[in-house]
């Protein structure tokens, strides 16, 4: 067995830099650097204890290459550490070990090799460090902050030289840390026969949050993340597929209870938009941002998102089911006009080329829901109702069930979170 070894992680203090290193027993290895901003001063305990968290997240980008059942971790992680990590690496891995024809066996299985290691410190941060991506749902936060005069640190986690202009003027400042992927080492290993697949790119994100947030001195962490991903795709034995797993609700706990137990008490990390539905949060962008940033905003992966991309200026491929999906939840809230406009004066819902895709998003003809951060079905059936009985919109070649989906519930969430922008 080619074993996947979690090898070291450094900071240098002069450069700010992060370097997580991993191998294969078979002398593969990667080497991930992540630049950070800094204040100056910062607890270096503490530090350490989020970058090992990031450490062990960003490693599931370089095991998918090989996947192993066994990992070598040779550092202390206790039973519950061990039960987060495991389902990072199974729960999160979940569309990557359908896409590859894997099961949960196949995947890997950290095991404890201590017995307590909860030994979290006392921080004392302050303030709001929001991410930022340049989409609905981060936008709609950083407008919902100014609104509310709320003052925060608006944070970019860029994967090469580029990011949305439009960023410069959503918070109070603005900082941008930058991720090296070591790209070169991956696709040496595609060349061996490496597997490739979908991450849990959230929790990746959030672990480098965490970082950041301690450089900065800052204690409250808000990512914009909805009622989604609640909905798997399929199953393979007991093992959920799905795209979003990391978006889930329960992973959000799951997160935070990580972040309490074994970094700090006093950071805090949540979404204050949990407890809305994705086609709530498209109503509310309407109303509170999209005369800033209606005609700057994008969603779409395939247009900015992809690693190297130049998304200074973002945009929308009009052909993508993320496309398709952001059409259905705006398409209730705004004119006709309005919403093509924004896809070069396009109906994506007359574009035939869409009609599979809008199948999978509307759970139609046994066609599987893309694996993508979309809407639920029932959800997105409403949206299209909602459209259609506007007048304006014309209706799909195919049948809809109806729904009784209510968009306006609200759904558990991390009281803290939500009341920051109450």
């Amino acid at each position: 067995m080619n074993r996947f070894i979690f090898k070291s992680y450094s900071f240098n203090k002069v450069d700010k830099i992060a370097s997580f290193n991993y191998e294969f027993e078979d002398g593969q290895h990667f080497t991930e650097k992540v630049k950070f901003n800094s204040s100056g001063k910062y607890n270096e305990g503490l530090l350490d204890k989020a970058l090992f968290l990031a450490f062990v997240l960003v490693g599931v980008s370089y095991y998918k290459t090989f996947p192993s059942i066994e990992v070598l971790v040779d550092f202390p992680i206790d039973e519950w550490q061990a039960n987060f990590f495991n389902k990072v690496y199974q729960e999160g891995l979940g569309q990557f070990a359908y896409k590859n024809d894997l099961t949960r066996n196949d995947l890997a299985h950290f095991l404890a090799n201590t017995h307590n290691n909860t030994s979290s410190v006392s921080y004392g941060g302050s303030g709001i460090m929001a991410l930022q991506s340049g989409g609905k749902d981060s936008l709609l936060t950083a407008s919902l902050l100014k609104k509310n005069d709320i003052d925060f640190t608006a944070w970019y986690l860029s994967n090469g030289d580029f990011y949305p202009n439009l960023l410069d003027s959503v918070g109070s400042k603005l900082i941008i840390s930058n991720r090296s992927i070591d790209r070169i080492n991956l696709n040496n290993a595609l060349t061996k026969g490496a597997l490739n697949g979908h991450v849990p790119i959230t929790y990746i994100v959030q672990s480098l949050a965490v970082v950041q947030a301690i450089l900065i001195g800052k204690s409250d962490i808000l990512v914009s993340i909805a009622h989604e991903g609640e909905e798997p795709h399929c199953k393979i034995g007991d093992l959920l597929v799905s795209h979003q797993w990391s978006k889930t609700w329960m992973a959000e706990k799951y997160f935070s209870d990580y972040v309490n137990r074994y970094i700090s008490p006093n950071i805090r990390i949540g979404s204050p938009l949990r407890c809305y539905s994705e086609l709530r949060v498209a109503e509310l962008f309407v109303d509170n941002a999209w005369a800033d940033y209606g005609q700057k905003f994008s969603s779409c992966n395939i247009s900015n998102y992809q690693q190297g991309n130049n998304n200074k200026l973002l945009s929308w491929c009009g052909k993508c089911s993320k496309c398709a999906n952001s059409y259905l939840l705006f398409a209730p809230f705004l004119s006709k006009t309005r919403l093509d406009k924004i896809f070069g004066d396009n109906d994506l819902l007359t574009d035939s080329k869409l009609e599979d895709i809008f199948k999978g998003l509307l759970g139609i003809g046994g066609f599987l829901k893309p694996f993508e951060c979309i809407g639920e079905i029932d959800e997105l059936r409403a949206a299209y109702y909602m459209a259609i009985s506007k007048g304006l919109y014309e209706r799909l070649p195919f049948d809809v069930p109806e729904s009784n989906f209510d968009y306006k519930r609200l759904y558990d969430a991390q009281d803290w979170a939500v009341k920051v922008l109450q």
